[in-house]
């Protein structure tokens, strides 16, 4: 195996004595490339409550820690001019409603039917003078009036059938407009009761009764009761390797000395143009028994795992090409997948060689 020695007095202090010195020699075993995250956790569904109203927070009907069904009255909003518009739609609609207006189409229906007894009875009675005047009985007026009379009342029956079309259908359509309004009052008068838009738990409540709140402040943080989302953060460089499906490793301040197992869901198609990072979601294999939102961890995802190749510490390489024998010689060597702890040998180096930590 070929050796480069190469001088590097300036950059590398190496210790008088030997015994103060760590060494380390290359390993075999297997290595695993990953890539490293930060991130936190998030229930699942998590949300924040907005209100879509703004007035006076009248009423909290839940506490910090309470788990809700989807649907569950969370706040109410005073506003008393919603109420007055709901009343107001409600007086409307009895007014206007179809059953509470058939006295106005019966009278119509009677002027009908008057109209139709008048024009049978005309039609009789001019039916009557043409056969007498075509007897030579009678006078002509008497015919010309009489058709005239059938005339004016089938024009009558027209029109009063006419009429109670046109109120049949005015009534019909005030009265689905006052229903309409009535439906708009109720929905509106019901965005001042704010309710769950989820079956879960309420993590924070960030307004009291009492105060004024508006359509842009959050009054709550609500999201699942028991399942979390891990959300990462992955550098660009590193995010094109990142794949759903991929496993990771987990380790959190709050459960320390313990590794949890986690698997890639969602890759987010988007980078962050301030930090230069992507969203990365990931689950538990096995959730840790009790977790909270806004909990930090690290992460390293799995990439690719090598087995039965050299390894060697990061810690005595210098600028991922350089190491330093006992003897004091400087060797370039050739690295392939690393973790955060140890590196995979290619070449340079085999496992007799005793290598010290570089002190700069």
């Amino acid at each position: 195996m070929k050796r480069i020695l190469i001088l590097w007095i300036p950059l590398i202090i190496i210790a008088a004595c030997k015994d103060q010195v760590e060494t380390t020699s290359p390993v075999r075993e297997n290595i695993t490339e990953s890539v490293y995250a930060s991130g936190i956790l998030r229930s699942k569904n998590q949300y924040q409550v907005f209100s879509t109203v703004n007035g006076l927070l009248q009423k909290v009907y839940v506490d910090e820690g309470d788990t809700i069904k989807k649907g569950t009255p969370l706040f109410s909003i005073l506003n008393e001019t919603s109420t007055l518009y709901r009343e107001n739609a409600q007086l409307a609609a009895d007014l206007a409603d179809f059953r509470s207006n058939q006295n106005k189409l019966e009278e119509l229906k009677l002027n009908i039917d008057l109209a139709k007894s008048k024009l049978v009875n005309d039609s009789l009675l001019m039916v009557r003078q043409q056969n007498l005047w075509s007897q030579n009985l009678g006078s002509k007026n008497e015919v010309e009036r009489a058709e005239l009379n059938f005339k004016n009342a089938k024009t009558a029956y027209s029109s009063a059938r006419l009429r109670y079309a046109d109120e049949k259908r005015r009534l019909d359509i005030v009265s689905k407009q006052a229903q309409k309004n009535l439906q708009i009052s109720i929905k509106n008068e019901g965005d001042f009761t704010i309710t769950s838009n989820i079956s879960g738990r309420i993590y924070s409540l960030l307004k009291e009764q009492g105060e004024m709140v508006n359509t842009q402040t959050p009054l709550a943080v609500i999201g699942d009761a028991t399942d979390f989302i891990l959300e990462l953060q992955v550098d660009e460089y590193d995010i094109t390797a990142i794949k759903p499906g991929q496993e990771i490793k987990v380790t959190m301040d709050s459960y320390k000395g313990e590794v949890f197992d986690a698997i890639v869901s969602k890759v987010n198609p988007i980078l962050n143009e301030r930090s230069k990072t992507a969203l990365v979601e990931a689950a538990f294999v096995k959730q840790p028994p009790s977790l909270y939102p806004n909990l930090t961890l690290e992460a390293n995802i799995l990439l690719k795992v090598k087995e039965n190749v050299l390894t060697l510490p990061r810690q005595y390489i210098y600028k991922d090409q350089f190491v330093i024998t006992a003897s004091g010689d400087t060797l370039s060597i050739k690295t392939g997948i690393k973790d955060y702890l140890k590196a995979e040998i290619l070449e340079g180096i085999t496992e007799k060689d005793v290598l010290i930590l570089p002190i700069l």
